[in-house]
C-alpha cells in the first residue's frame, strides 16, 4: 500500500506536467503579452511549474492519506480488527495507531512528492527562497495531518472492501475539484465560489500556492510588471482567496486549517470512544 500510494502523486506529476503544462503555458503568455509584458520562459516556466506543484501536493496530501488509511478498513474486513480488539490493548490506545500510522506513512510520500516536485521546479524554473521552501514544507504537514484526521472520520464506519473502494473512488474524483487544484476557483461560478470557500482545503491550496509562486510574482514586480497585470494573476490562480469579497489572509488560512484539524481528530475521537462505549 505504501508503494501504490507512492506512485500516486508521481504519476500525477507526470500527467500535469505533459498535458496540463502547455495549457497553463498559453494561458499565461497570451494573458501577459496582452498586457504589453515582455516575459522570458523561464518566468513563464517557474508560473507554470509553482501552479502545477501545488496543485499535486494539494491533492496528493488528502488522497494519499485515504489510501493509506483504507488499511482500517482492511483489518475489519480480514478480521485483524477483532483480533486486535479481543487483546489487552486499549481502545484509544489502537485509534491512535491507526491515525499515526497513516499519518507517518502519508507524511513520508508527502515529503518525498514534495522533493520530486522541488527538482521539477528547478528543472523549469526556479525562484523560491530557504523561506519559501520551509512554508512549503509545513503547508504539507499541515495538509497531510488534515488529510489523515478527515480520512480517520470517512473510514472508520466502513466495513465492507464496496464501501472502501466507492469512498476512493468519490475522494479521488471529487477533491481535486472542490479544492481548487484542477481547476482555480476563481473560474467558478460567483455561487459555487461561496460554497467553497467554506471548505478547509481550499485555503491548504492557496497556501501552497503563495508560497510556490510567491518569487515568481516578485521577479514580476522587479521587472516592472504592471501592479494590475500581477494581481489579476494571483487571482486567477487562487492566491488571493475571497469570503464573500472579503480577501483571505494567509495567517486567517492557517488559522482555519489548524482549526479544520483540531475539528476532525476531535470528531475521530469521540466516534472512537462512543463505538467503545457500545461494545463495553
Amino acid at each position: 500500500m505504501f508503494f501504490t500510494s507512492l506512485i500516486t502523486p508521481l504519476i500525477l506529476l507526470v500527467l500535469y506536467s505533459t498535458f496540463l503544462s502547455n495549457v497553463y503555458e498559453d494561458t499565461f503568455r497570451s494573458a501577459l503579452e496582452a498586457a504589453g509584458a515582455t516575459v522570458s520562459d523561464r518566468l513563464i516556466g517557474g508560473c507554470v511549474g509553482g501552479e502545477l506543484v501545488s496543485s499535486l501536493l494539494a491533492v496528493s496530501c488528502v488522497t494519499v492519506a485515504f489510501c493509506s488509511n483504507l488499511l482500517m478498513v482492511q483489518d475489519k474486513i480480514s478480521g485483524a480488527r477483532q483480533d486486535l480488539t479481543i487483546a489487552p490493548v486499549r481502545p484509544g490506545t489502537l485509534a491512535l495507531s491507526y491515525y499515526l500510522s497513516t499519518l507517518i506513512s502519508t507524511l513520508l510520500i508527502g515529503l518525498l512528492a514534495a522533493g520530486v516536485c522541488l527538482g521539477y521546479l528547478a528543472w523549469v524554473g526556479w525562484y523560491l527562497t530557504a523561506g519559501d521552501v520551509a512554508a512549503l514544507l509545513l503547508d504539507v504537514v499541515l495538509l497531510v495531518l488534515f488529510g489523515t484526521a478527515l480520512s480517520s472520520c470517512v473510514n472508520f464506519p466502513l466495513s465492507t472492501q464496496g464501501q472502501a473502494s466507492a469512498v476512493g473512488t468519490i475522494v479521488s474524483a471529487g477533491y481535486g475539484f472542490i479544492c481548487g487544484a484542477y481547476m482555480p476557483i476563481s473560474q467558478f461560478s460567483d455561487g459555487l465560489q461561496k460554497v467553497i470557500s467554506f471548505l478547509p482545503g481550499t485555503y491548504g491550496t492557496s497556501l501552497l500556492r503563495n508560497h510556490a509562486l510567491r518569487g515568481v510574482f516578485e521577479e514580476m514586480e522587479n521587472q516592472h510588471f504592471p501592479a494590475e497585470v500581477v494581481k489579476a494573476i494571483r487571482d486567477s490562480v487562487d492566491c488571493n482567496l475571497y469570503f464573500f469579497g472579503n480577501r483571505v489572509e494567509p495567517g486567517v488560512m492557517y488559522i482555519i486549517l489548524l482549526a479544520a484539524i483540531v475539528i476532525a481528530v476531535g470528531i475521530y475521537v469521540a466516534m472512537n470512544l462512543l463505538t467503545a462505549g457500545k461494545h463495553r
